[in-house]
């Protein structure tokens, strides 16, 4: 049976992904609980928690005006190893010491600003027609392309002999899995704090979160943002909603 596809009701969803769960669990939960079409504004992988900001029934029509919003996270990363996916889920491909603080520094200084970084091989970026993590898992090597994104903040809040947290704001399309694979670690917790305008203190879990107005949502993002999507498109949605 295909997914229920009602235009109604209509409504932002600030969610709170628990660590396990896939982002697409969380989307087939709340349309189950709602009957209407739902998407997403962005995926978070199952090892991840925070923020998923899912759209309801007309709004996702809405998509593109959060697709390039800029996120914020915590991160904890593991200096010692390295894994084939950046992640606690990969197999682990080298073990060496940590780097001294100063090394530590110098490495997370040159990760700020412009950077281009390779994306990870278990990201569900199309290789050869395939998403990447498909391929992963078949234990085939893949030379993934590298993408330019920006790091407006990188800072330690937090750290161990062998570990550190890390505070990030990052701009879309940035893999902090990426991050870490660069300083020598992975990342074993991550938290997505905010996208855009929205904080997770803000979200509630999927079985009890209320959809949020969309006209309320609109007066939230960047001008910038709400232009990706036609005026007409946008009164539309606001038509649906309200019942018109």
């Amino acid at each position: 049976m295909p997914p229920p596809r009602a235009g109604r009701p209509v409504g932002v969803a600030l969610v709170d992904k628990p660590a396990g769960p896939s982002s697409f669990a969380l989307v087939a939960a709340l349309r189950r609980r709602t009957g209407a079409r739902t998407g997403h504004t962005g995926t978070l992988d199952p090892f991840a928690s925070g923020l998923l900001v899912l759209l309801s029934g007309a709004a996702t029509r809405l998509a593109p005006c959060f697709s390039g919003l800029d996120k914020r996270y915590v991160a904890d990363v593991d200096l010692t190893a390295t894994t084939s996916t950046g992640d606690p889920e990969g197999e682990v491909l080298e073990r060496h010491d940590p780097p001294g603080a100063g090394a530590l520094a110098e490495a997370l200084a040159a990760l700020r600003g412009e950077v281009a970084l390779p994306v990870p091989a278990a990201s569900a970026v199309k290789v050869g027609g395939e998403r990447a993590y498909r391929r992963a898992r078949r234990g085939v090597a893949v030379e993934m392309p590298v993408r330019r994104s920006r790091v407006y903040e990188l800072d330690v809040v937090a750290a161990t002999a062998t570990s550190v947290r890390l505070a990030l704001h990052v701009s879309s399309g940035t893999y902090v899995r990426s991050i870490a694979d660069a300083l020598g670690g992975h990342c074993t917790s991550l938290r997505r704090t905010a996208v855009g305008p929205f904080d997770v203190e803000e979200a509630e879990a999927v079985d009890g979160v209320e959809l949020l107005p969309v006209r309320s949502v609109l007066g939230r993002l960047p001008d910038d943002a709400v232009a990706r999507v036609p005026a007409s498109v946008r009164e539309g949605v606001l038509a649906v909603e309200a019942g018109r």
